[in-house]
């Protein structure tokens, strides 16, 4: 398969303030419609000669498709500021969650760096309350699966992305392919983006990575993908019309378009 750009461009945008940078947008190049489908991903396709449409999109998750609890009420659960939790929580302890290398027993051990006890299931739950859709992105995921993309997740996240999965149903459009809690690896280190290009079996030119932190965008870049860096629903589907991504009106089931 023929790679789109040898470095693809990107479209960049202020975020939040932390862990974010802003950057012009840069020309973007016509996408590839369609390429063949390999054998490997075939199961991605209802029929095996059907040819794969591209580009293939991968998605983070937290912020970019659903609202992230921690910046608001995760301090708010354990009654603390945001200052006097990040001071006092364990500094690799969610990382290693994330990665798979301890699980929650051992999470509600370590997370505190004075080892005090907490109400971990009211933490899930509290959690869980939280959790929604931002607003406009469910429309964009539905657009894509009306237009036959094949979109995953491609997310740092613990085993509690089921937790997500159960409230929110993100599998009626995405697959949950790319956690970091499986692969054991986390954005932005290069090797997560070649693992998900190698298990996908296409070039990463023909990758349209979404993200709301820059430096995750960044490292797509560094491996070929074309990256999107999300700071609205709106914007967003600007940003992937101008790459040549078919967002056609929702059609209900019966048939009246929504615009």
């Amino acid at each position: 398969m023929v790679s789109l750009l040898p470095r693809a461009p990107y479209l960049a945008s202020l975020g939040k303030p932390t862990s974010r940078a802003s950057s012009s947008s840069l020309r973007l190049p016509a996408m590839s419609s369609s390429a063949p489908a390999p054998a490997a991903t075939a199961a991605a396709e209802p029929e095996a000669s059907r040819p794969r449409k591209m580009p293939v999109l991968l998605f983070d998750v937290m912020d970019t498709v659903v609202r992230d609890p921690f910046y608001h009420h995760i301090p708010s659960f354990f009654q603390m500021s945001m200052k006097e939790l990040l001071e006092s929580k364990h500094p690799t302890s969610w990382s290693e969650f994330e990665m798979g290398l301890i699980n929650e027993g051992q999470l509600a051990e370590k997370f505190f760096n004075d080892g005090r006890s907490f109400d971990l299931e009211g933490l899930k739950a509290c959690m869980v309350r939280a959790y929604e859709y931002v607003d406009g992105v469910e429309d964009i995921l539905c657009s894509l699966k009306q237009n036959n993309y094949e979109v995953h997740a491609f997310t740092n996240y613990p085993v509690w992305y089921q937790l997500i999965e159960e409230k929110l149903k993100l599998s009626k459009y995405l697959s949950w392919t790319f956690c970091s809690c499986h692969i054991g690896i986390r954005k932005p280190s290069p090797d997560f983006y070649l693992h998900a290009v190698d298990h996908l079996n296409i070039d990463p030119g023909n990758c349209i990575f979404i993200d709301d932190r820059m430096v995750n965008i960044e490292a797509a870049l560094s491996v070929g993908m074309v990256g999107l860096h999300f700071k609205n629903a709106e914007a967003l589907k600007n940003d992937l019309c101008s790459l040549g991504v078919e967002l056609a009106p929702l059609v209900l089931e019966d048939e009246t378009e929504v615009q």
